[in-house]
């Protein structure tokens, strides 16, 4: 016997990838148990099955990075922070973070299909009565537009948002004077793929820092977290990298190049985000 629950919950997160660098993902989830039904004439009920599985995943892999310990030019090292991540190649990068803010795969490179199959086998050590397997599908949104992959991390966010390096694939949705407008979408979310976002107060002088690459640094809940990474990579905003504000940022800085009244709808990965207006009619 077997159950399903599709879209049970969604995986945020970023990954570091050997060809395109630190990237955000949002991927929907989807669960199949099976196992022997119980005399209740079920197997596992279903008000249980999504708290169970979302809540293994909120404390596993959700929110974190997720490295490819085996993809070239990728070093892992133990440092006062917790972990330290450097990378070599398509661009340098240096992390320091505690280690939950970390996922860590014996792998050269992160694949859906492979992560899937892990969280599966982690959630089966401990598994529900009467669960004898279970299978985990993780896909992609279907955007039929504009998207684009982005990371962050919320220096005043009591929950695992702390953490510096994680983030989303997410809509973009832009009225310009009333009207949608599928250009300006898709030339922002160009401009924003796979970049890193960045609260201006965040940023600290780094000693071997030059001009062509960034540090943040803050202390949160979690402990301490430090990222270094190519200017051209990031996107330096002037307040919290909430999509609150992201989406004021748009709307404020498209309607400023474009002029007349902008709409902004921002996405945090999968169906949440926030609205914002500015300019003028």
């Amino acid at each position: 016997m077997s159950l399903f629950v599709d879209n049970l919950t969604h995986l945020d997160a970023s990954l570091w990838c050997p060809r395109r660098g630190l990237i955000g993902i949002s991927w929907a989830v989807d669960a199949e148990l099976d196992g022997e039904l119980g005399e209740d004439g079920m197997l596992f009920d279903f008000g249980e099955v999504k708290p169970w599985i979302k809540s293994r995943l909120d404390d596993g892999a959700d929110h974190t990075l997720l490295v490819p310990t085996r993809a070239p030019g990728v070093t892992i090292q133990e440092c006062r922070e917790g972990l330290r991540l450097t990378t070599r190649a398509p661009y340098p990068l240096e992390l320091r973070a505690p280690r939950q803010a970390f996922t860590l795969l014996p792998w050269a490179e992160v694949r859906r299909e492979a992560l899937a199959e892990h969280l599966a086998g982690e959630l089966m050590r401990r598994p529900p009565p009467r669960v004898s397997a279970i299978r985990l599908t993780l896909r992609d949104e279907a955007i039929d537009g504009a998207a684009y992959t982005y990371s962050h991390g919320l220096r005043q966010h009591a929950g695992n948002c702390q953490r510096i390096a994680h983030g989303h694939r997410s809509r973009l949705h832009i009225w310009h004077n009333g009207h949608r407008a599928p250009d300006l979408e898709a030339r922002w979310a160009a401009r924003l793929a796979d970049s890193y976002l960045v609260d201006g107060d965040d940023l600290v002088s780094d000693p071997d820092d030059d001009p062509r690459h960034l540090t943040c640094a803050y202390r949160a809940p979690q402990g301490e977290f430090r990222l270094r990474l190519p200017a051209e990579r990031c996107r330096v905003l002037p307040s919290q990298t909430t999509v609150e504000r992201i989406a004021l940022w748009l709307a404020e800085t498209i309607a400023a190049a474009e002029g007349g009244r902008v709409r902004v709808q921002a996405f945090e990965g999968i169906g949440k985000g926030a609205f914002a207006e500015a300019g003028t009619p």
